[in-house]
Protein backbone atom coordinates (compact mmCIF):
# COMPACT_ATOMS: atom_id res chain seq x y z
CA UNK A 1 0.00 0.00 0.00
CA UNK A 2 1.30 3.44 -0.90
CA UNK A 3 1.50 6.08 1.78
CA UNK A 4 1.30 9.82 1.38
CA UNK A 5 4.58 11.65 1.90
CA UNK A 6 6.45 8.34 2.04
CA UNK A 7 9.33 9.77 -0.02
CA UNK A 8 10.01 13.52 0.35
CA UNK A 9 10.33 15.65 -2.76
CA UNK A 10 13.86 16.14 -3.97
CA UNK A 11 15.15 19.60 -4.84
CA UNK A 12 15.07 18.58 -8.48
CA UNK A 13 11.41 17.52 -8.28
CA UNK A 14 10.52 20.75 -6.50
CA UNK A 15 12.23 22.89 -9.16
CA UNK A 16 10.58 20.84 -11.89
CA UNK A 17 7.17 21.48 -10.34
CA UNK A 18 7.86 25.20 -9.90
CA UNK A 19 8.93 25.51 -13.52
CA UNK A 20 6.03 23.46 -14.87
CA UNK A 21 3.35 25.30 -12.91
CA UNK A 22 4.84 28.73 -13.65
CA UNK A 23 5.19 27.99 -17.38
CA UNK A 24 1.55 26.86 -17.60
CA UNK A 25 0.28 29.88 -15.68
CA UNK A 26 2.16 32.39 -17.85
CA UNK A 27 1.35 30.55 -21.09
CA UNK A 28 -2.36 30.79 -20.31
CA UNK A 29 -2.15 34.48 -19.37
CA UNK A 30 -3.17 33.84 -15.77
CA UNK A 31 -0.21 35.47 -14.04
CA UNK A 32 -2.12 38.21 -12.24
CA UNK A 33 -4.92 35.97 -10.88
CA UNK A 34 -2.41 33.25 -9.93
CA UNK A 35 -0.16 35.70 -8.09
CA UNK A 36 -3.13 37.19 -6.25
CA UNK A 37 -4.48 33.74 -5.34
CA UNK A 38 -1.11 32.43 -4.13
CA UNK A 39 -0.35 35.59 -2.12
CA UNK A 40 -3.74 35.47 -0.41
CA UNK A 41 -3.51 31.77 0.36
CA UNK A 42 0.19 31.49 1.22
CA UNK A 43 -0.51 31.38 4.99
CA UNK A 44 -2.97 28.50 4.61
CA UNK A 45 -1.05 26.54 1.94
CA UNK A 46 0.08 23.89 4.47
CA UNK A 47 -3.51 23.45 5.61
CA UNK A 48 -4.65 23.09 2.00
CA UNK A 49 -2.01 20.44 1.39
CA UNK A 50 -3.34 18.43 4.31
CA UNK A 51 -6.89 18.94 3.04
CA UNK A 52 -5.81 17.41 -0.27
CA UNK A 53 -4.85 14.28 1.63
CA UNK A 54 -8.13 14.30 3.56
CA UNK A 55 -10.11 14.54 0.33
CA UNK A 56 -7.84 12.15 -1.55
CA UNK A 57 -10.49 9.40 -1.79
CA UNK A 58 -12.47 11.77 -3.99
CA UNK A 59 -9.54 13.35 -5.86
CA UNK A 60 -7.18 10.42 -6.51
CA UNK A 61 -9.47 8.66 -9.02
CA UNK A 62 -9.36 11.78 -11.22
CA UNK A 63 -5.78 13.00 -10.72
CA UNK A 64 -3.90 9.89 -9.64
CA UNK A 65 -2.15 9.10 -6.36
CA UNK A 66 1.31 10.32 -7.40
CA UNK A 67 0.05 13.73 -8.53
CA UNK A 68 -1.97 14.31 -5.34
CA UNK A 69 1.00 13.18 -3.23
CA UNK A 70 3.49 15.45 -5.03
CA UNK A 71 1.27 18.54 -4.99
CA UNK A 72 0.30 18.07 -1.34
CA UNK A 73 4.00 17.85 -0.43
CA UNK A 74 4.84 20.84 -2.60
CA UNK A 75 2.21 23.14 -1.11
CA UNK A 76 3.03 22.08 2.44
CA UNK A 77 6.01 24.46 2.36
CA UNK A 78 5.49 28.22 2.24
CA UNK A 79 8.97 28.46 0.74
CA UNK A 80 7.81 26.51 -2.29
CA UNK A 81 4.86 28.83 -2.73
CA UNK A 82 7.17 31.84 -2.52
CA UNK A 83 9.53 30.31 -5.11
CA UNK A 84 6.55 29.66 -7.40
CA UNK A 85 5.44 33.28 -7.06
CA UNK A 86 8.92 34.54 -7.91
CA UNK A 87 9.18 32.29 -10.95
CA UNK A 88 5.78 33.37 -12.28
CA UNK A 89 6.84 37.01 -11.91
CA UNK A 90 10.17 36.31 -13.68
CA UNK A 91 8.50 34.55 -16.59
CA UNK A 92 5.86 37.25 -16.91
CA UNK A 93 8.55 39.91 -17.03
CA UNK A 94 10.41 37.94 -19.71
CA UNK A 95 7.19 37.58 -21.68
CA UNK A 96 6.71 41.33 -21.60
CA UNK A 97 10.26 41.77 -22.85
CA UNK A 98 11.60 43.07 -19.56
CA UNK A 99 9.21 46.01 -19.61
CA UNK A 100 7.42 46.88 -16.40
CA UNK A 101 4.05 48.56 -16.01
CA UNK A 102 5.79 51.90 -15.38
CA UNK A 103 7.89 51.51 -18.56
CA UNK A 104 4.75 50.75 -20.58
CA UNK A 105 3.00 53.87 -19.27
CA UNK A 106 6.01 56.06 -20.14
CA UNK A 107 6.19 54.83 -23.73
CA UNK A 108 2.67 56.03 -24.56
Amino acid sequence: MKLFWDDPLTDEQTEEMVEGIAQNVVKRGLSAPAIMFLEMNKPVAPLASHAAIAFSPFVVPFLGFDRVDRYSQFFNSRGNVERLLQRIEELEEERRGGRTHVDTARSR
